[in-house]
């Protein structure tokens, strides 16, 4: 006869770590109807899983039909960038157990940018703001016979923006970006930033005037939001501040 105590390490051990959650995502489909409609679907998981967990086992085992963008799954590659509960998320690094699983999680499409469906939007006037600051490196004369050198400070100078994946978590949080899709937005200014200060760069004074426009970084108005939203960490408010302060001192 089992004595209480393996009575209770076996029904222990036999408890689910499985909740029920309830997942209310914002669909949209063109082909359907020009109206998105918000849609719940309950599915059984582990609250130590992710959001990107839920999605897949919606995606895979409810409705085939749900699209969204995801690519390593690891918050490297920035392509499942989402609002979920009402803030940019990567839904990759993102807990079940850290968005209160006992209400309905809401997922939706990040904002400022057009959708094409369901969470999937148009990346693409995010992009071209993007290769219009130059992110890359612009040097002058002859090829070099070896790397190009530079010291841990002039390193640690930039070293903040370099962490960017392009997500787009800060430039869809920006209330300016959501009423002037023109505006550069935060992160092509923060991949401008990265090399505006890099000691090895020699395009600093073309990029500050690329960002000198009306669509610019004057249009920063300090609200913080892109900040909070990065993934990252990256200070990108500051950084804004500093690539506003270079194209006032001309000191870079």
């Amino acid at each position: 006869m089992a004595t209480p105590v393996l009575d209770k390490v076996e029904k222990d051990s036999a408890a689910s770590p499985y909740i029920t959650v309830t997942f209310r995502i914002r669909r949209y489909n063109p082909e359907v109807s020009d109206a998105a409609v918000w849609e719940d679907f309950q599915i059984e998981i582990d609250p130590k899983e992710r959001v990107l967990d839920g999605l897949h086992k919606i995606k895979w085992d409810l409705d085939g039909t749900l699209t969204f963008r995801r690519s390593c799954a690891h918050g490297i590659c920035g392509s499942d960038a989402m609002r979920i509960n009402g803030k940019n998320r990567l839904a990759c690094k993102t807990l079940i157990k850290d968005i209160n699983p006992e209400k309905p999680i809401t997922v939706e499409a990040i904002k400022g940018l057009t959708v094409m469906k369901d969470l999937v939007v148009d990346m693409e006037p995010f992009f071209q703001a993007y290769r219009d600051v130059m992110p890359f490196l612009v040097t002058k004369g002859n090829e070099p016979t070896r790397e190009r050198l530079q010291s841990a400070e002039d390193r640690e100078r930039f070293d903040d923006t370099t962490k960017c994946i392009l997500c787009a978590a800060c430039t869809s949080s920006c209330p300016v970006f959501w009423n002037d899709g023109q505006y550069f937005g935060p992160a092509a200014i923060v991949n401008a930033h990265r090399f505006i200060f890099d000691s090895r760069d020699e395009a600093g004074e073309q990029r500050l005037e690329i960002l000198n426009d009306k669509d610019g970084v004057w249009r920063c108005r300090t609200t913080f939001n892109c900040t909070d939203a990065c993934p990252r960490g990256i200070e990108i408010t500051k950084a804004i501040q500093e690539v506003k302060r270079a194209l006032i001192t001309r000191r870079f």
